[in-house]
């Protein structure tokens, strides 16, 4: 009976070391295929939906600058990329081979140029006093006009006491004339040399001239203008004012500042001289950097021929067709990312800013323009490199997010497998915004932090579980487990 139970219990022992290898050759393979496992953590985050598109980058603004005359370049004050400003002369011909008519113009514009600085300067204080001494002489001419054309008129040459006056002593150099007629008469037949006869007429011519002057002041005072009279002195009235107006009109337009029309004339012929002097030069355009240098100091040029090119390397755009399927997702104001293969470790941002109305056929397949440009463009970027563009038509932030690779259908279910203690646990999920490489979870059992299993093999993972499909829990939740 001892040796049996030895046997016994070495028989014990050997399936118990067999038992515990085979353990231990399991647990090994548990260990490996978890090891194998890919996964990744269910974490909070941004889902986006994007429309996918490709163009090229293209600058906002360019202009070659070509020669609108003929001559020698005499100066290049730019080499290639250079920033310029709006208003740089960039190169300029010889003046020594300029054709006449530039040459002319060079003088017309400085003219033209004083003229205007001169109106928009305004009136010196010289130039007011004078204006106002012209108003005031202007005024003092109408009023004497005035007061010479009404007192000359019939009624207002004289008062009654005046007139009272003035034939009182017509009556008095009558008397006169009478008086010294008496005294002449009786010496009148002497010789004419004789003193008496003399000194007698020569009182009587004198009385007589009195008397007549007495009474044309008489006859004035009484009368009234004749018709020659009253034109010439209605006419110096009307001329006496029309320069008073004038002088008040002038005075008011050096008040009132430069005459806007006369302003405007002078800048056109400004602008007329300025515009020929410019053959002569190549003036930038707007602000931009050099990026072509076409002609070189010594160059005979003539109309038309290549000077530079300017681009405006600030703003870039991107020109894209969309689908007819996706253009009406499209906003203006949306959110572009940008990547390009000439700068593949970087990302760039731009935003929606046109999307066309009408679309084009190509083929039978439709395509809408749309314009994104860059924001803060990069000074690696380069016009004509090519990029991806995806526009983020939809945003969904703070939502628990999956990566799609962990993503499954069974039976019309999306489900995920969630590690756990080595097992794969099937947790259905209801989801949201589907992004291009994660998606949202709207419902489900999913939480932070839970570990899903990424590319797997569901069936293997399951196989491995002993004791086939049942209930397992999970954080205190419960979930099935699939075979």
């Amino acid at each position: 009976m001892s040796k049996r139970r030895w046997i016994y219990l070495g028989v014990a022992l050997g399936v118990v070391a067999i038992a515990a290898l085979a353990y231990r050759q399991w647990a090994l393979s548990r260990q490996t295929d978890t090891a194998a496992v890919q996964t990744a953590t269910v974490e909070r985050g941004t889902v986006t939906s994007s429309v996918d598109a490709a163009g090229t980058i293209e600058v906002t603004r360019s202009a070659s600058l070509t020669w609108l005359t003929s001559g020698t370049v005499g100066s290049v004050n730019v080499e290639l990329g250079d920033v310029v400003h709006e208003g740089d002369v960039l190169m300029e011909l010889a003046p020594d081979s300029l054709s006449s008519s530039v040459s002319q113009a060079q003088a017309d514009l400085l003219a033209a140029q004083q003229d205007l600085d001169d109106l928009l300067a305004g009136p010196t204080a010289q130039d007011l006093a004078q204006a106002q001494l012209r108003v005031a002489t202007a005024r003092e001419a109408l009023r004497a006009a005035q007061y010479t054309r009404t007192v000359q008129q019939e009624g207002n040459r004289a008062s009654s006491d005046t007139i009272a006056a003035a034939r009182a002593n017509l009556v008095i150099a009558q008397s006169n004339v009478d008086r010294a007629a008496d005294e002449y008469n009786p010496v009148s037949a002497l010789p004419d040399n004789d003193p008496a006869r003399a000194n007698a007429l020569v009182r009587l011519v004198a009385a007589r001239q009195h008397r007549d002057s007495v009474e044309r002041a008489l006859n004035w005072y009484l009368g009234h203008p004749t018709e020659i009279q009253q034109a010439v002195m209605d006419a110096e009235v009307a001329t006496a004012e029309a320069e008073l107006e004038d002088a008040q009109q002038d005075l008011q337009t050096l008040q009132n500042g430069p005459d806007p029309v006369a302003v405007a004339a002078a800048r056109t012929r400004v602008a007329n001289a300025q515009a020929i002097v410019d053959q002569a030069r190549q003036v930038a355009p707007f602000d931009g950097t050099v990026v072509a240098i076409s002609s070189g100091v010594g160059d005979q040029v003539s109309s038309n021929t290549a000077a530079l090119t300017l681009a405006d390397l600030s703003h870039y755009e991107v020109q894209v067709s969309v689908s007819e399927l996706d253009v009406e997702q499209i906003a203006v104001g949306q959110e572009v990312t940008l990547t390009l293969d000439a700068l593949p470790d970087q990302t760039f941002v731009g935003r929606v800013a046109d999307v066309a109305f009408m679309g084009s056929s190509n083929q039978g397949v439709i395509t809408y323009p749309v314009t994104v440009v860059l924001d803060d463009p990069d000074p690696a970027l380069r016009p004509g490199m090519t990029t991806a563009v995806s526009i983020v038509v939809e945003r969904h932030d703070n939502v628990i997010v999956v990566p799609n690779r962990a993503l499954q259908v069974s039976g019309g279910q999306r489900t995920v497998r969630v590690l756990y203690q080595g097992q794969e646990i099937s947790v259905p999920v209801t989801l949201g915004l589907v992004g291009d490489t994660t998606s949202e979870v709207a419902e489900g059992a999913l939480q932070e932090g839970d570990e899903v299993v990424l590319n797997s093999s569901s069936s293997s993972q399951t196989s491995n579980f002993v004791g086939g499909p049942g209930i397992m829990g999970l954080g205190g939740r419960t979930f099935d487990v699939g075979p």
